[in-house]
């Protein structure tokens, strides 16, 4: 049995709008989504001792995510990850997107789907968001309708992405949550143990774009495939963290894609997806500066992120699919 609660979130500057939170309910989970940038703002979960903590980052209030933050639990797209230099060529035409991330162009640009006002529909076990993305919004070519659907079973929350264009263009949409099952507030991740199952990941350039090439994880750092703790791994490695693509098995199929457990509170994230690819990143860029729920502070490596999507750059690097998509 799932209830679904609807409330007052907060207003937007300048009449901006109402911003509605919805909060889902079952006996293992609840989890609560606004509908400014479909972000989840919390996500409580019971311990082994039955102790229920919120277990992602984020922000009380709206101000929080209006603010400059890293995407705390919202949407991203139409284009999530980075696309190089911001251009990219469709059917004979160039398209030039807002640069937002050094040379490159990140999670659909300055106003992506992260900083955009959703309009809901309360459904008997969960809320679906749509809204419609114009026609040269950030640069994209096409209007895109979008449906993003968060449905709660037991202790499993389903994201379900639908995408439709009137013309050709690339869409890879994903949830950008920041997770630690220690609890949010909690100064790190490097107790949690990592498991990816994935037998290649996509090496980076020094503006973290994809190389072009599909290296095996076999004998690397990137060899996640057996648990391992993160805090050792890292050290073991002379890694700073992790924020790479790694390749899932091409399948339309729902498949298990990652696993973290935390072994001081008996904590388990599992992941499944229907993407080819899921964006594996440790919180590098946190820093401390940003204040969260409960006064918490969120320094590096104090949240880790586990993005299904599609491969980063792949309109300059992958041939082009349909303009119809449905995925987990």
């Amino acid at each position: 049995m799932v209830s679904v609660t609807r409330t007052v979130f907060g207003e937007l500057p300048s009449g901006g709008g109402t911003v509605e939170k919805f909060q889902l309910q079952s006996d293992l989970l609840k989890v609560d989504i606004i509908s400014w940038g479909c972000t989840i703002t919390a996500l409580e979960v019971k311990d082994r001792q039955g102790k229920a903590s919120d277990v992602v980052l984020g922000f009380a209030e709206l101000e929080g995510y209006l603010q400059k933050q890293p995407y705390f639990g919202a949407v991203v797209g139409r284009v999530a990850n980075r696309i190089a230099k911001g251009t990219f060529t469709l059917d004979g035409k160039e398209y030039h997107l807002a640069v937002n991330n050094g040379p490159n162009s990140l999670h659909g640009g300055l106003k992506g789907f992260d900083k955009v006002l959703w309009t809901p529909q309360v459904l008997s076990n969960g809320v679906q968001f749509s809204r419609i993305s114009p026609a040269g919004e950030e640069g994209y070519p096409g209007e895109l309708k979008v449906w993003v659907t968060y449905t709660l079973d037991g202790g499993e929350l389903v994201i379900n992405f639908r995408a439709q264009a009137s013309q050709t263009t690339p869409v890879s949409l994903t949830n950008h949550a920041y997770f630690n099952l220690a609890g949010q507030g909690s100064p790190n991740i490097y107790d949690h143990e990592v498991t990816i199952e994935a037998d290649a990941y996509l090496p980076l350039n020094e503006t973290m774009l994809p190389t072009g090439d599909v290296a095996p994880v076999q004998g690397t750092a990137f060899d996640l495939r057996k648990p391992v703790q993160l805090g050792k791994h890292l050290r073991e490695f002379r890694l700073g963290g992790f924020d790479h693509n790694f390749c899932l098995k091409n399948s339309k199929e729902k498949h298990f894609c990652a696993r973290v457990y935390h072994a001081g509170s008996g904590r388990v994230l599992e992941v499944y997806t229907t993407q080819p690819g899921v964006q594996f990143y440790t919180g590098n860029f946190l820093n401390g500066t940003l204040k969260g729920k409960s006064g918490a502070i969120y320094p590096k490596h104090s949240g880790f992120c586990l993005e299904t999507q599609n491969w980063p750059d792949a309109i300059n690097q992958v041939k082009p699919q349909a303009a119809l998509i449905e995925w987990y």
